[in-house]
């Protein structure tokens, strides 16, 4: 488990938000992994925040468009928004929305990387973002996955500063390692998906019945790896995430 309510290091995936149909999507994964909600008002454009055991742990918001796909966004920590956009863009990415700051919470932007991958940037203020990790019923991991993973890796080096290393027994997969993480913050490889979303659950299999009866489906059955038994599935609405089990001692 890890608890942390300061910034965390630049260019780890530090928040993950959802925009989708809002009431459908509290009962979804409230029933799913007993999160409770705090929305906004008209003021944060009724933003909500998860809760897990009183920490925030994701975001949930109504989506901007009808035809919008509902769908997750993983946001990657930044000290100066404004400095990591013009870094977006000289590295051959696109800046799609902000800088813009919300409220004291902090500041954000939504960027496209040069493979065509959405992601976020965020600046922290009062919200450093999640503030529980590695739990059941939280983010345990996160993974870029596109066709061009040499593109990709250079990319958010220039951006953040990455660096790599590979992961044994995994073929065009590495490990993404910031300055200050102390560990890695998340993987990079080859395949198709873009910023992948894992939470961490007691029980895979139990988790994937449970996605089932709340309307989800199973995209991938239960499969063992050796970080715990993952299974990939999609909410009622069609967002993709994976859930994984908690490692055998």
């Amino acid at each position: 488990m890890v608890v942390r309510t300061s910034s965390w290091p630049v260019g780890t995936p530090c928040w993950v938000d959802i925009s989708t149909d809002v009431d459908r999507a509290v009962a979804f994964y409230g029933g799913l992994f007993g999160w409770v909600f705090d929305i906004a008002g008209p003021e944060y454009g009724g933003y909500g925040v998860a809760l897990k055991d009183d920490h925030p742990v994701a975001g949930i918001g109504p989506k901007q468009e009808p035809d919008q796909p509902s769908e997750w966004t993983t946001y990657l920590a930044t000290e100066d928004v404004a400095a990591s956009v013009q870094a977006v863009t000289d590295a051959g990415g696109q800046v799609a929305f902000g800088p813009m700051v919300v409220g004291d919470k902090g500041t954000m932007a939504i960027a496209v990387d040069p493979v065509g991958v959405l992601f976020g940037l965020w600046q922290s203020g009062t919200n450093t973002g999640v503030d529980l990790a590695n739990e059941p019923g939280s983010l345990v991991w996160s993974e870029h996955m596109s066709g061009d993973v040499t593109t990709a890796k250079d990319f958010y080096a220039k951006v953040f500063g990455c660096t790599y290393s590979e992961v044994e027994g995994a073929e065009d997969y590495f490990a993404i390692e910031v300055e200050d993480g102390g560990q890695p913050v998340g993987g990079i490889g080859a395949g198709a998906g873009g910023w992948q979303v894992y939470f961490q659950v007691a029980d895979a299999d139990a988790a994937a019945e449970k996605i089932k009866a709340l309307g989800g489906t199973i995209t991938d059955e239960p499969v063992d790896t050796p970080y715990g038994r993952m299974v990939k599935a999609a909410d009622d609405q069609g967002s993709t995430f994976y859930v994984i089990g908690v490692p055998a001692e």
